[in-house]
């Protein structure tokens, strides 16, 4: 079986407050964008699951990685044959496009159908949700209003059908614990589905992401690709998750020129 795990970005991004675990309470709106890499799942006769990867290079981790792990918290609950698992990986890794989490939730889906599982989505939503807060939403891979840790999912009203998305990877790594150490949280007035029901040329001065404040400090060159997508017409940019990946919506097709020393995709919605 193969699947296409995508990508998401993020509209809009509050940090709200601090939890007593030591994690935050944000608000976002998840997007799904046609951004794609290949999953190919195929059952094999031996003692233990084996994974491969080609394309973006994956960090070795001391918990395997997601796609394993997702296997993993399946076969706790679930008698499973074994698998051979081949990634191709095109989705930056740490740069807030959540490939890793649509990995993780994308293995769910291929093991509930190829081995006859008969989970909801709600049940498949549980068990990535173990795997990170965001990974839950790649099961339904429909906007949503998160919340909470990012894990408490609310209906939207948003649809970008007919814009083109303009993402620029500056190949710039940014740990969580850095985008995190210059914010300090506060709770909005107006919540970003007010704000999203506003025409998309005004959502540049009321659509924030809380992390470019102390993120474009330190990374003075991504303010400069923002700067330079709203140069080339777009109605509206942003930093997508914490970095590093920049984007900008637009009405046309819009060009890449200029941008030559970055990692750049043109998708339509």
């Amino acid at each position: 079986m193969v699947v296409f795990p995508n990508a998401k970005i993020n509209l809009g991004l509050n940090v709200v407050n601090k939890r007593d675990d030591g994690l935050h309470d944000i608000e976002t709106v998840f997007y799904p964008i046609q951004f794609k890499e290949v999953l190919e799942v195929l059952p094999i006769n031996s003692d233990k699951c084996s994974f491969s990867s080609t394309g973006v290079e994956i960090p070795k981790s001391e918990d395997g990685n997601l796609v394993l792990q997702a296997y993993n918290i399946l076969a706790k609950d679930f008698k499973m044959p074994n698998f051979d698992f081949r990634l191709h990986k095109l989705i930056p890794i740490g740069a807030g496009l959540g490939g890793g989490s649509a990995d993780a939730s994308f293995t769910i889906i291929a093991l509930n159908k190829s081995c006859n599982l008969g989970l909801s989505l709600i049940e498949m939503e549980f068990y990535a949700s173990k795997l990170g807060s965001d990974c839950p939403f790649f099961i339904r891979n429909e906007p949503v209003y998160a919340t909470g840790k990012g894990d408490d999912f609310h209906e939207v009203d948003c649809s970008l059908k007919g814009k083109y998305l303009l993402l620029i990877n500056p190949n710039i790594h940014i740990s969580t614990a850095t985008a995190y150490s210059g914010v300090i949280p506060q709770s909005k007035n107006e919540k970003i589905p007010e704000i999203l029901k506003l025409p998309i040329d005004q959502w540049k001065d009321n659509l924030v992401n809380d992390f470019e404040t102390s993120v474009f400090s330190i990374y003075p060159d991504l303010s400069e690709v923002k700067d330079q997508l709203y140069l080339k017409g777009a109605v509206y940019a942003s930093m997508s998750g914490s970095g590093s990946s920049m984007f900008g919506l637009f009405n046309e097709k819009p060009n890449t020129a200029g941008l030559d020393h970055y990692s750049c995709w043109i998708l339509p919605f």
